[in-house]
């Protein structure tokens, strides 16, 4: 470094200080100079930097392996997951349609009881229905053929043929004593 500092002085005072435009004369030199640099103090540095960024590149891609990896398990156990639980899913649909045929059919059975019930009442109410509209009918025929019967006796039997009646009746009652 030194030396070149004493070449930058000793030039400067030759020539004063400026430009060399000669391409070759300038450009290789310089050129020469900086690779001879970087080599000697840079090989080292440079190899530093250069290993540990390959270290941490082959880090990286080691971290990148591995969490593609665990997607890949994460992704087969969720798959897995999903698989189980559209045969969970399938189980209980079939045991929901499995019950709801045997509600179903329960309902219907419960249905067809009850009609069969409401049918015996109704039959048994339009019987008892029955049986009062004839008990009425009846009263009202014997009270009917009764006052009939009353009309006629009144307008047929005299006082005389009453008496008649009368004896016959006693003497009928008289003789089984």
């Amino acid at each position: 470094m030194v030396n070149v500092l004493w070449l930058a002085t000793e030039a400067s005072a030759e020539e004063g200080f400026g430009l060399n435009l000669d391409i070759l004369d300038t450009n290789l030199i310089n050129l020469g100079i900086l690779i001879v640099v970087l080599i000697y103090f840079g090989r080292g540095f440079i190899g530093k930097i250069l290993s540990e960024r390959r270290a941490t590149i082959e880090q990286a891609i080691k971290e990148a392996e591995k969490r593609q990896q665990e997607a890949a398990s994460a992704l087969a156990a969720q798959q897995q997951k999903l698989t189980q639980a559209q045969v969970e899913a399938e189980k209980i649909l079939a045991t929901a349609e499995t019950r709801a045929q045997e509600v179903k059919q329960k309902i219907e059975q419960q249905a067809e009881q009850d009609i069969e019930r409401m049918k015996a009442t109704a039959s048994q109410e339009m019987d008892s229905e029955r049986d009062k509209a004839i008990a009425q009918l009846r009263s009202i025929v014997a009270s009917k053929a009764l006052a009939q019967v009353e009309s006629r006796l009144k307008e047929t039997l005299d006082e005389n043929a009453q008496q008649q009646l009368i004896d016959r009746s006693l003497g009928l009652l008289g003789g089984q004593s």
